[in-house]
């Protein structure tokens, strides 16, 4: 059976990975590559698509995820925070782009419905590629990412009524008042459906999906769930992006954010480039050929008229210069909504075909510059502040920059770095999380086993769900600024991922790796560990450690003891055939005496740099001093002159409690 839109899409993503592998060699954005793919394989050059539809319903499945995404990075309590960037700060750029557009409009002999219109379609911006690229740069908490995000969330639900308003510019509306009516009360009713969702269903629903350990039903879980909510919202008459905005949003308030986000990317990414394909697919390429002048002249009217609207709407906010400049090279292009709402009004015919297919030229240039103009936008803005501008109006912008930038600092949320990553909350990373906390170390935990994370959880541990062999997460964690990571999980196929993936980010970390056999040492060292710990010697080796100890044997030979098997790779623990036991002393066989060695390793006051006699080692402790080792010198003939010194080896004959009590003193 032959599926027609199969063939479309091997053709427009085939074209696109070798435009794609052309640009990446000119260093020039991905997001033009399907913009071109899309005007290539379009109907009006190769045509080479047959079910165009197909492409835009895929198109609008990126968007959905997109949208999804930017909901799950925020929380319901930092989109409250922006209640004044979206009411006004959206109301004030989409108001005064509509007022301005129109007033030029009409004066250039449109009617005044067409040039009203023309206002809606260029007050609204890209959600899709600003988002992205903004989310790309890890922007999306910075002011002008959240100045943008704002805007462009009232502008998604400004949407509607204009949708609304559209048949009444036409002069063939209903009764607006009704349906705006009904339209606040589905709207409503939206409302109060999500909150019991988040509140009550959603959480419940994920705590039973993660218990399971199915990869793939936390997945279909995540994808039906965000679907869902689209499907509701588009069903009052809001938009897809919306519903999947507000779906991100819900999961942003579960503790499995992390990792929902993780198992979207892969489908947002494919997705999401049908959305450019499709927009460049029309292209009117001998329209646009036979009027490039004039087009050019109305995109530089276009961009200059909304960077001033922006710049003048995020002043009024009273954000820094610095704010203002980043947002207005952000959201100064015609967005994708536009094109949904100009196919609205070409129905109605508002606007000519003429008009139509200047508003899709305009709005494709304006889109492919997006990239470069928001990645120049810190060099431009820089060159913009620091040039000639009058000393008192220079000094009132850094006083009130220096104002505001105080404000969104202490609003933001301390970044990690200098920390410790422990990945795995098992036994041993439970307990290097208290040896950290004790020793106040910043540390974070990342754990994918639902019992192990509801554990830390309960421990009021800093512990995120998910899989840290998704660089995503590693990314969350910020394991770029990492002193340490610990890798104390049992799967080596995984800990080999996770060494691989830490590596990618960062050079200087420290990556200390747990594994359960020594066969695994030599590998994962390879990889980039720092230090490979097998959990089947090392028990063995602390055992004989406390062995030792309570033979007293010094410190530091206990030490060099552990210390020479591990870096012989353990051969001493896993050779059949052992040296035959030859103790350096033999014990005498004396009841209740020993013979054994101490090292004075505290410059202890009372015995310290004293002879034998005044430090009273013999008539306090009642033990002899047989011998003294002093660096490669032996003193066997002890006299009461005889002066002790820190880093001598002292040969003690005495009974065992008395020794431990010594002992103690040169110790501690």
């Amino acid at each position: 059976m032959e599926i027609p839109i199969l063939q479309d899409i091997v053709i427009i993503l085939g074209l696109s990975i070798l435009i794609i592998l052309l640009f990446q060699k000119i260093k020039v954005p991905s997001i033009l590559g399907f913009l071109l793919a899309g005007i290539i394989a379009g109907p009006h050059a190769f045509n080479l698509i047959s079910s165009s539809h197909e492409v835009e319903l895929l198109s609008e499945i990126g968007i959905i995820f997109l949208l999804f995404v930017i909901g799950i990075e925020l929380s319901v309590k930092e989109l409250i925070s922006m209640k004044n960037t979206v009411l006004i700060g959206g109301g004030l750029q989409v108001g005064g782009t509509i007022l301005f557009t129109a007033i030029i409009a009409y004066f250039l002999g449109l009617p005044l419905n067409s040039a009203i219109f023309l206002g809606f379609l260029f007050s609204l911006s890209s959600t899709a590629i600003v988002l992205k690229l903004i989310q790309e740069r890890g922007e999306i908490t910075a002011p002008h990412g959240r100045v943008a995000l704002g805007i462009l969330i009232f502008q998604d639900i400004i949407v509607v009524p204009m949708m609304l308003l559209t048949p009444i510019l036409a002069g063939e509306g209903g009764d607006l008042l009704t349906t705006v009516l009904v339209l606040i009360a589905k709207i409503v009713g939206v409302g109060v459906v999500i909150y019991l969702l988040a509140r009550y269903i959603v959480p419940r629903i994920f705590s039973m999906v993660v218990k399971t350990k199915s990869k793939e039903l936390f997945i279909l879980t995540t994808v039906v769930f965000c679907f869902a909510i689209a499907w509701l919202t588009s069903s009052v008459g809001l938009s897809l992006a919306l519903g999947a905005f507000f779906a991100g949003l819900i999961i942003s308030e579960s503790e499995y954010s992390h990792q929902a986000t993780v198992n979207v990317l892969p489908f947002r990414e494919i997705f999401i480039s049908f959305f450019f394909i499709s927009v460049g697919t029309l292209l009117n390429l001998e329209f646009f050929i036979q009027n490039i002048l004039m087009i050019l002249l109305l995109v530089i009217g276009v961009v200059l008229l909304k960077m001033l609207v922006v710049g003048a709407t995020v002043l009024l906010l009273k954000y820094p210069p610095r704010t203002i400049f980043l947002s207005l090279f952000s959201l100064f292009q015609v967005g994708e909504f536009s094109l949904l709402l100009s196919g609205v009004g070409l129905d109605n015919n508002i606007i000519p075909d003429s008009i139509y297919q200047y508003f899709l030229a305009i709005s494709i240039i304006t889109m492919g510059l997006t990239p470069f103009l928001i990645a120049a936008a810190p060099k431009i803005t820089y060159f913009i502040l620091k040039s000639r501008i009058p000393a008192p109006v220079r000094h009132r912008l850094e006083s009130f920059n220096k104002q505001r930038s105080t404000e969104e600092s202490s609003k933001e949320p301390k970044k990690l770095e200098d920390h410790l990553i422990i990945i795995g909350y098992g036994i041993n990373g439970e307990n290097i999380a208290k040896a950290a906390r004790n020793a106040e170390i910043p540390y974070t935990i990342v754990d994918t086993d639902p019992v192990t994370f509801r554990k830390a959880k309960n421990n009021n541990e800093p512990v995120i769900f998910g899989d840290a062999t998704n660089s995503l997460i590693l990314k969350h964690l910020h394991v770029q600024e990492a002193r340490v990571v610990v890798i104390a999980i049992s799967d080596p196929g995984a800990t080999k991922k996770i060494i691989s993936n830490v590596r990618l980010y960062t050079k200087t970390a420290f990556i200390i790796v747990r594994t359960r056999y020594i066969r695994e040492i030599e590998e994962n060292i390879k990889l980039g560990a720092d230090e490979v710990i097998p959990e089947e010697f090392e028990t063995s080796i602390e055992i004989f450690n406390r062995v030792l100890k309570k033979y007293l044997v010094p410190y530091n030979e206990i030490m060099d003891f552990t210390a020479s098997i591990r870096s012989s790779d353990y051969e001493m623990l896993t050779s059949v055939k052992g040296r035959p036991h030859k103790p350096s002393l033999q014990h005498l066989h004396i009841p209740n005496r020993e013979i054994v060695t101490l090292s004075v390793q505290q410059n202890n006051r009372d015995i310290v740099g004293k002879s034998i006699q005044n430090s009273g080692i013999g008539k306090n402790f009642r033990v002899t001093v047989l011998a003294i080792k002093r660096d490669t010198q032996y003193i066997t003939e002890i006299l009461p002159g005889t002066k002790i010194k820190q880093g001598d080896l002292l040969y003690i004959f005495g009974n065992p409690i008395n020794i431990n009590r010594l002992n103690e003193e040169l110790s501690y």
